[in-house]
């Protein structure tokens, strides 16, 4: 049975810190219409999470990173992090490994698409659902996850939305945010920022990785995405929706990025 002030499996002693007492190597915990705290939190062992459903965004440091429905996040221990979503519905499943080995893999924070052998192995782990025991078989087949997760990562680096840190670029972030169906004027944009366009072009660029304008259509693409899981337009009215003119134009972008095309789920 789980204790009230357990979450994911571990015991929130106080407000965002997540003590691990469990004796078990791996534990598993699968929950719908997920519901997590919105404040920043970290655990001690380490965490897979793939989303069945919906999308999830993982705010870490200076990063947000979304997870759309049918990837997964590798976070290593002990990293502070807040999650997010305005998904109807997110289903997503958890594995916590208490030890991993010295690969480099496991230092860092990774996303991408769940292949379908690892969707099969993480759905049959489904068995293990919140046990707080565990078998001969329940140790070796969450270790092969365990193991196999750095030759199934096939990162995309645009489900990552760059926050800098000069205040300054914070009110030009927030504009595109909220006005991205719309194209955007440079010269505005740099009297938000109170300083010269090239100025804003290169200290954006060093802070983000990124251009202006690439940071434009990875907004664009990560709205698609959310209109995408709403089930209510089509492609097309989706592609206006996040300022595309064309579908076609919609579609080559977010190619150019996701390395699929995009669809509807039915």
């Amino acid at each position: 049975m789980q204790n009230d002030n357990q979450k994911c499996g571990l015991s929130e002693t106080k407000t965002g810190l997540f003590v691990d007492e469990l004796f078990i190597e791996s534990y598993v915990w699968y929950e719908k219409n997920w519901m997590h705290d919105d404040y920043e939190h970290m655990h001690q062992r380490y965490q897979l999470t793939y989303v069945t459903e919906g999308y999830q965004y993982f705010h870490i440091e200076q990063e947000i990173y979304l997870v759309p429905q049918n990837h997964v996040i590798w976070i290593p221990s002990n990293i502070k992090h807040r999650t997010t979503s305005e998904a109807k519905t997110v289903n997503l499943m958890t594995v916590l490994f208490k030890s991993v080995s010295d690969q480099d893999f496991y230092k860092d924070i990774h996303i991408f698409p769940a292949p379908p052998v690892l969707k099969e192995m993480l759905l049959y782990a489904y068995k293990w659902n919140k046990l707080l025991s565990e078998d001969e078989e329940q140790i070796s087949f969450l270790k092969a996850i365990l193991q196999s997760l750095p030759h199934f990562c096939n990162e995309n680096e645009f489900l990552k939305i760059p926050v800098p840190a000069d205040f300054r670029l914070i009110p030009v972030c927030n504009y595109i945010n909220s006005n991205y169906q719309s194209n955007f004027d440079i010269n505005n944009l740099a009297e938000i920022a109170q300083m010269s366009v090239r100025s804003l072009q290169r200290i954006f660029k060093n802070e983000t990785g990124i251009t202006l304008q690439k940071y434009m259509q990875l907004i664009r693409i990560l709205k698609s995405i959310e209109l995408i899981n709403n089930e209510q337009y089509t492609l097309s009215e989706i592609a206006f929706k996040v300022g595309y003119k064309s579908l076609s134009a919609f579609t080559s972008s977010y190619f150019s990025m996701m390395k699929s095309k995009p669809k509807l789920k039915n």
